[in-house]
């Protein structure tokens, strides 16, 4: 709550609009620029683009134009952020032509895209499976002098929508280039490589890149050692699954829940029923609980059987 015998600022309300902004609570934002209004100051360039993004990422996209609408007639110029924040919102609706309108829109107005401008769109291409547009517009990225360096987050966008949308060898090319022009990948980079690998069945190449994490001073995290294992147990290599499980602690690296559900999964559906009840009591004993796939099978196990696998 503000206190009305307190004066504040631009700044001060900037800072709590935006807080409450970020939380998705709009209308507590508007209270206080009601109560900002009162003192005599009015909204800022920083207080209309903390609207417009909380609405964009609210799906109110909509609402978000009607207050550019508001900025222009008070003569408030759009900045990057502005534009940038409209993509987004575009682009979570799944609109990507309205959002490369608004891109295309800001360069005519003469305010330069920035990497975030450019990794929003890519990003909207990708995820409605527009892959040819992001490349396009990725290779337009990189001839832009004013900016010089793609960074890992554009790569890791690309790679991504490569990998989910069956496109593995379009992946693995970028990802050499990536490593051949000096941008090595970073563990999330590596991560959406190996994940693409182990769902399309290539271990053998999933686990050559696992083993070149620790050469390239990477060391891999809980999620990548729980694709991996997922990996292998899809490939009925269940030893080798479980004896990465047992070298994560060696690594510093301890399972979470996911990776004792995954482990007890791949045991059940390659019939080590004993192993994966004992991984079950080691899981409880840790502290974590069967997700609902892992229940189920168990229960499915148990319907199947004459006798309780938990004897």
């Amino acid at each position: 709550m503000l206190d009305n015998n307190v004066s504040l600022n631009i700044v001060t309300y900037n800072i709590l609009i935006d807080a409450q902004c970020k939380k998705g609570m709009i209308s507590e934002a508007v209270e206080i620029i009601d109560k900002m209004r009162k003192q005599g100051i009015e909204p800022n360039i920083v207080t209309y683009n903390s609207f417009i993004d909380a609405h964009c990422k609210e799906g109110m996209v909509s609402e978000a134009e009607d207050i550019v609408d508001t900025m222009i007639e008070r003569g408030i110029e759009l900045d990057v952020f502005t534009y940038s924040s409209l993509i987004n919102g575009h682009c979570l609706q799944n609109k990507v032509d309205e959002a490369r309108r608004v891109l295309q829109l800001m360069i005519e107005k003469g305010c330069a895209p920035d990497i975030v401008s450019y990794n929003t769109m890519i990003d909207g291409y990708c995820k409605a499976k527009r892959l040819d547009e992001a490349m396009e517009l990725f290779r337009e990225l990189s001839r832009k002098e004013s900016i010089p360096d793609i960074n890992m987050v554009t790569c890791s966008i690309l790679l991504d929508g490569f990998c989910k949308t069956g496109k593995l060898e379009e992946a693995l090319k970028l990802f050499q280039a990536m490593r051949n022009n000096g941008l090595e990948p970073d563990i999330i980079s590596y991560g959406i490589i190996i994940d693409g690998l182990c769902k399309t069945g290539n271990i053998e190449v999933a686990k050559e890149l696992f083993h070149k994490l620790s050469f390239n001073g990477l060391k891999p995290d809980v999620y990548i050692y729980t694709m991996m294992i997922d990996g292998l147990f899809k490939e009925r290599l269940s030893d080798e699954a479980h004896q990465l499980f047992r070298s994560m602690r060696d690594n510093d690296c301890l399972p979470n829940s996911c990776c004792y559900n995954v482990m007890i999964r791949g045991f059940l559906r390659n019939s080590h029923t004993l192993k994966a009840t004992h991984l079950l009591a080691e899981m409880v004993d840790k502290g974590f609980s069967a997700d609902i796939c892992t229940a189920t099978l168990f229960v499915e196990l148990i319907l199947g059987s004459d006798k309780s696998i938990l004897m």
